[in-house]
């Protein structure tokens, strides 16, 4: 039985700066958009929206659906999807101190210089361009990282 898990995943552009999460705790550390997973039985673009307000403070609204970033382990039998979306419209004020990590507002051109995980900075230039995406990873469980990797642009 193939073992299935969702989360979204949220980039909110103002201008040319974006929102990201200085994450500083456990093995996912760096700037990312705000996101999770998404509950049962909620919408993926209700969690992203509940996600975004509970790591940001900030209330988005208008999503434009980007594309779809997938991870599969066949060995372990599991599919995790992230459903990405960008946000311009958004009202609310940033919150000081959430339990994810401190929102900061960035400037586009120096996104490129900050800490991120990989899979983070696969996507971003997607997230930025008109169309959608699907990035399809394969995780090597023997090798403990990722393996092939193929990404589709509509």
């Amino acid at each position: 039985m193939v073992h299935t898990k969702f989360w979204t995943l949220c980039l909110i552009k103002d201008g040319d700066r974006v929102l990201l999460i200085d994450r500083q705790h456990d093995d996912f550390k760096g700037f990312i958009p705000p996101g999770g997973k998404v509950e049962f039985p909620e919408s993926f673009t209700e969690a992203a929206i509940r996600e975004v307000k509970e790591e940001t403070g900030l209330e988005v609204k208008n999503l434009q659906y980007k594309g779809i970033y997938e991870y599969v382990n066949p060995e372990r039998m599991e599919r995790f999807i992230i459903f990405n979306y960008l946000a311009t419209e958004f009202t609310g004020e940033l919150l000081k101190k959430p339990a994810e990590g401190i929102p900061t507002w960035i400037a586009l051109s120096d996104v490129p210089g900050l800490p991120m995980q990989a899979s983070i900075r696969r996507r971003f230039p997607y997230l930025l361009r008109k169309g959608t995406f699907e990035i399809h990873v394969t995780w090597d469980e023997s090798r403990g990282c990722e393996g092939d990797v193929s990404i589709t642009v509509t």
